[in-house]
């Protein structure tokens, strides 16, 4: 349903001590889930670029997930789709959150908000997110993807101020993306919703799923990971709108809240009036299952019809480098004088760029030419040199794996006289990618301070060769790690033939001042 990233409505509402202590604990204040993928409305802008979708999860998976986001700390849950409301036990799964004693928040497009619904809404303190991008019934047809979907919203906040929406303790916002088809009306609504006491939930498109372009299709394991890939950037549709004009729209919109209605903020992206640091208290369970830091940093941590979230949440190195953000954010991000409350988009610069931690290039305080895009050199995380330097490209980094190419130069040591590749050279390139995988989340400083020294190679497999010229990938996964000890499985291909594999376990040893993790702030 939404292309948003769906932040709480009211700012998170969490103090700057409670986040560091979520930080430190390694809990939640929040948790963000989607019931199904199901949805009536056909949004351009949506992050999900599938027609039709069948992943659910059951009703006893929900209340399971939720239970354990509990015991983590989490106070509130937000709800997502898909549309929430076309879950066949919405009711009763709201009943358990409520008799929890759990903030509930909920994105719909209003479809299924009946004179009933709303009623039941209200009497279990739901706080409704209604998506509302134009206030022309032409546009938000257009952006809804159906020809009633006006007249379905404006039905929807009828019955729900018939309910008694809003009132204290039952809040009632609109979800409005930013893009160049409503733009210049986005002023007037935003007025509207402050004087009709709804709160206005303005924010830029992640260029993903339908707003980047993709119809669905799934990439090659290979596609775009070589040289020239192509950048996203080339790819937006409904989210290509000159950062002049959204820095423009948020003064404006600060200065109208600034003077018309006695409220002060800072205009930053991605959100109106607001900032996104939910990496430190919070996570998505999409419908599948897996955990991922939120639906724009699509990078599944694992899921929890496996694992219990707890572990999830424990182990994931990118949950730990996006707690750690103060040193992993790369870039103008890193040094922004904003950082402190404020870290961009992670999921624009993750669909951008490639990583998590690039600085967001949708931000209008950044130069793109600053920002490193995936595939990235591989020189400055590793210590070797030419002609030892085996490696060329960082091409993916993701939750304990990624891929690393090489190019077999004329010039590699490694070389024999037939031109073929010695079968030696395949450990010293699943090590260096390794090395490789290591360092790229740490600052110059950090990785000045790292060592690491490869111990053992296991079920190392030879299955093909490779030739002077020839493009090779090195996929890796994390196997497990125990202390400074770590295993590291390693396949190598060669086009779309593996010719190489094996296992490595290897001693590191991290800078001993890694940062608090307590240092994170509010927005």
């Amino acid at each position: 349903m939404n292309g948003d990233c769906h932040t709480s409505i009211d700012g998170f509402g969490f103090s700057p001590e409670r986040i560091a202590d979520a930080v430190d604990r390694k809990g939640l204040l929040s948790m963000e889930i989607e019931f199904s993928l199901a949805c009536n409305f056909k949004c351009p802008y949506c992050y999900n670029a599938y027609d039709t979708v069948q992943e659910q999860l059951l009703p006893e998976e929900i209340d399971d997930v939720i239970s354990q986001a509990q015991k983590l700390g989490a106070e509130k849950i937000i709800i997502l789709g898909g549309e929430p409301m076309i879950y066949p036990s919405i009711h009763e799964r709201i009943r358990v959150m409520y008799d929890r004693g759990l903030t509930v928040e909920m994105f719909t497009n209003g479809s299924h908000m009946t004179v009933e619904n709303a009623r039941f809404m209200f009497e279990h303190d739901v706080a409704v997110v209604l998506k509302l991008n134009s206030r022309d019934r032409k546009l938000q047809n257009k952006m809804a993807g159906r020809d009633d979907a006006y007249d379905i919203i404006q039905s929807a906040l009828r019955n729900l101020k018939k309910a008694g929406y809003p009132a204290p303790g039952k809040r009632l916002a609109a979800s409005t993306v930013i893009c160049e088809q409503n733009i210049d009306e986005l002023p007037q609504i935003w007025r509207w919703l402050r004087k009709s006491n709804i709160e206005p939930y303005f924010e830029m498109i992640t260029p993903q799923g339908r707003a980047a372009g993709d119809e669905g299709s799934k990439l090659d394991r290979h596609d775009n990971l070589g040289d020239g890939a192509k950048s996203p950037l080339d790819n937006l549709e409904w989210g290509k709108l000159d950062l002049k004009r959204q820095h423009s729209l948020f003064e404006q919109l600060a200065r109208i809240d600034r003077e018309e209605f006695g409220r002060k903020w800072d205009p930053q992206p991605p959100l109106v009036g607001n900032s996104c640091l939910r990496h430190c208290f919070s996570c998505l369970v999409n419908a599948r299952g897996d955990v991922m830091p939120c639906v724009g940093v699509t990078l599944p941590l694992g899921n929890v019809k496996e694992t219990s979230l707890k572990q999830i949440l424990d182990e994931s190195e990118v949950i730990d480098n996006l707690r750690n953000y103060r040193s992993r954010i790369k870039g103008p991000c890193g040094v922004c004088e904003k950082s402190e409350v404020c870290y961009g988009c992670r999921g624009a610069a993750y669909q951008l760029t490639g990583d998590y931690l690039a600085s967001d290039p949708l931000c209008w305080h950044n130069e793109i030419e600053d920002i490193e895009f995936l595939p990235a050199d591989v020189r400055p995380y590793l210590p070797h040199r030419s002609p030892m330097l085996l490696v060329d490209k960082i091409c993916r980094v993701g939750e304990r794996e990624g891929c690393i190419s090489a190019s077999i130069e004329p010039g590699n040591p490694f070389l024999n006289d037939d031109a073929t590749l010695d079968e030696v050279a395949y450990v010293e390139l699943i090590a260096q990618s390794v090395a490789a995988l290591e360092g790229f989340p740490m600052s110059p400083e950090e990785r000045a301070r790292h060592l690491g020294v490869l111990l053992t190679v296991k079920k190392l497999e030879i299955t093909g060769h490779a030739r002077v010229k020839e493009r090779l990938f090195i996929y890796l996964k994390k196997l497990g790690k125990l202390g400074d000890f770590g295993a590291v499985a390693g396949e190598i291909f060669r086009n779309e033939k593996k010719i190489a594999a094996g296992e490595l376990t290897f001693f590191q040893k991290g800078p001993n001042n890694k940062p608090k993790a307590n240092n994170a702030s509010s927005p």
